[in-house]
């Protein structure tokens, strides 16, 4: 770097060419966390391993008074459930015993945590059976939970229920069962009574679901069902039972997703009526978005505006207090009551740590950050600046902009900027502001990154999340173009040099807007959906029917799906493609990504694909995230002609 009169001048150089020190290895080897729990002091969580141990789970406990952490579940052990495929409530703790799920067979095991044993099995073995989102009923000894049961190949699809698992012998007894789905069984904390939400097809938990609670005899066999809330047109979701009994849930009947509370004495009352969001999506098991500070108050997080807060509730008065923090994303809250509350939260600046708030101080402590590859030198975050732009029928959307940064370099007057456009998942799902390693990887080195939330995104209400209903391919390839467009209007960006990257439904949308659209120079599709009525025949379960209401119905509109997928019109794409895929992938099936790169290759279309051993869906391993990403930074420079200097 050079100097003038002692201050340090950047180095003018094109964007996109920027040297830095955030390595794509950096970027895949950090260890990450999930699925807080808290047992009298002790936090037990999962710790994912991408670098060291192939993107294993460990279950971990942190002891909150000494601040003491050791590994519960060793080497092979992986505690990863894969109940909806997505799986989440992978672990639960009894007393002085850890049950947790174990990835390659998906058996129970449960070990001592206090002691330095192995492991024993729970669950019997040779069976496709999966478990998940588990709850300890103290009184009876017994794990209540999700269980998924998977039939022989040729046989009808898996059969979900909830069961009691007696801790000791491991037998199982369903207790509920009928229904499509079910999701959080959560007791009473006298043993007394049992909830639990369910829905069937087609819809998704976000779409409807229903909230039933159960008395609970002294075998526990349930007795006096009845539903307390939900429907085809609600979603419910986390219900939670207070100390006192009251039943606590969140509900979209606003609008919203806000919280609500049941007594047998006085029904269902509003604890919150705010336009803001207290939930993400039910896409795992196992979400904790609040959790009981006292008998009279509630710590939450909530969205406005796509970025997430911290809050409490004062559940007499409905009042909503927001907490001062620098958060952007929270979630898996957990409270001791009336002393603290744990949980999991980041930032634009930095990515998830765990935190602990004490309520008598109102202080936040960091408490555990995972240990990963750290970048050799510091650079500049990009920092993101959320924006609103208009779309087509007159709406407005939603995005993240982050502008190219780098604390050595800087671009030429004379020159805009490219624009790599980021499309989630889901696609009920959301970005946040959270700093991310992918992001801050093509900002500094010189591109410009509009992350989309685009419509049928959550966090900004029911109405936005249905916007994509029927238009699945349309709406969200049109929010895509129309915030580029808007960067180049305002001058940001270089509108001649926008490319598409996207995961899953995102990798949909990429794959729609290099087929249906010449605005893209390039893109790069991760396990992304290619053809929608092979998705239709082979999807798992979980989502077998999402496509009914993002497309129609099937068969009677098989027109429709065919003329709606890329594969169909692969002879319209006429910019290079880059497509990424896990070979073990159960959510969006290799073959998707196969159809695409045959049908492109049949017509010789620019196409590269790299399948990964040992990969499912979402990358877990750092060799691999590594690879993909040097790929990806190579295929977009020479798309748009950037050569290094």
């Amino acid at each position: 770097m050079s100097k003038f009169s002692g201050i340090e001048k950047k180095i003018i150089a094109p964007y996109g060419t920027w040297e830095s020190p955030i390595s794509a290895r950096s970027v895949g080897s950090g260890n990450h966390v999930f699925e807080l729990a808290l047992y009298n002091d002790d936090l037990y969580f999962v710790e994912v391993r991408p670098l060291e141990e192939m993107a294993r789970y460990s279950v971990m406990k942190l002891n909150l008074n000494a601040m003491i952490t050791h590994e519960l579940t060793p080497p092979p052990f992986n505690a990863r459930t894969t109940v909806h495929e997505y799986g989440g409530g992978g672990f639960l703790v009894a007393r002085n015993q850890l049950i947790f799920s174990n990835f390659s067979d998906q058996r129970l095991y449960k070990i001592n945590v206090d002691s330095t044993e192995r492991p024993s099995p729970l669950t019997r073995e040779g069976r496709d059976v999966r478990f998940g989102d588990g709850i300890f009923d103290e009184k009876r000894n017994q794990m209540i939970c999700v269980r998924e049961l998977h039939p022989r190949p040729g046989e009808r699809e898996a059969i979900n229920s909830v069961v009691a698992i007696d801790i000791s012998s491991g037998n199982e007894t369903v207790i509920v069962s009928g229904n499509d789905f079910y999701a959080y069984p959560r007791i009473s904390r006298d043993s007394s009574k049992l909830a639990w939400i369910t829905w069937n097809f087609p819809n998704m938990p976000f779409d409807g679901s229903e909230l039933w609670i159960a008395d609970l005899d002294s075998s526990g066999k349930l007795q006096n069902n009845r539903k307390l809330a939900g429907g085809l047109d609600e979603s419910v979701t986390q219900p939670k039972w207070s100390e006192s009994g009251d039943l606590f849930f969140i509900s979209d009947r606003s609008g919203w997703w806000n919280l609500y509370r049941w007594t047998n004495e006085n029904g269902i009352s509003t604890i919150s009526l705010k336009e803001a969001d207290f939930c993400h999506p039910d896409w795992n098991l196992g979400l904790s978005t609040y959790s009981f500070e006292s008998e009279n108050r509630i710590i939450c997080t909530f969205a406005v505006g796509g970025e997430w807060r911290l809050g409490s509730i004062d559940t007499s008065s409905s009042k909503l207090e927001t907490i001062d923090s620098p958060f952007t994303e929270i979630n898996h809250i957990n409270a001791l009551t009336s002393q603290y509350a744990v949980f999991l939260a980041g930032s634009p600046k930095e990515g998830h740590k765990i935190f602990k708030y004490d309520f008598s101080l109102k202080k936040i402590q960091e408490i555990y950050d995972s240990p990963g590859e750290e970048s050799e030198e510091e650079t500049e975050t990009s920092l993101p600046f959320p924006i609103t732009f208009p779309t087509t029928n007159n709406l407005k959307a939603y995005a993240f902009f982050y502008e190219p940064t780098n604390s050595k370099y800087e671009g030429s007057k004379q020159e805009l900027p490219p624009l790599i456009v980021m499309v989630h998942g889901g696609p009920t799902h959301a970005s946040s502001s959270l700093n991310r390693g992918t992001i801050q990887f093509f900002t500094s080195r010189g591109f410009a990154v509009l992350d989309v939330n685009y419509g049928g995104s959550s966090a900004y209400g029911r109405e936005y999340r249905r916007r994509l209903n029927g238009q699945w391919g349309v709406v969200d390839v049109d929010d895509c173009v129309n915030g580029a467009l808007y960067l180049a209007k305002e001058g940001k960006i270089d509108s001649d040099r926008v490319v598409i990257r996207g995961g899953s439904a995102g990798g949909w949308t990429t794959l729609c807007g290099l087929t249906f659209r010449d605005f893209f120079k390039a893109g790069a599709c991760y396990y992304g959906i290619s053809d929608l009525e092979r998705w239709e025949l082979d999807c798992h379960k979980f989502e077998s029917q999402y496509l009914h209401s993002l497309i129609g119905s099937y068969p009677q509109e098989r027109e429709l799906f065919l003329d709606r997928s890329p594969t169909t019109h692969a002879d319209r794409v006429s910019r290079p493609l880059i497509i990424f895929q896990g070979k073990e992938d159960k959510v969006v099936p290799p073959n998707q990504s196969e159809l695409m790169v045959e049908a492109l290759r049949k017509r010789n279309k620019p196409v590269e694909y790299f399948a990964f051993d040992g990969e499912q869906h979402d990358f877990r391993q750092a060799k691999r995230i590594e690879e993909a990403l040097n790929r990806e930074l190579d295929h977009f420079r020479k798309a748009l002609k950037i050569r290094q200097q």
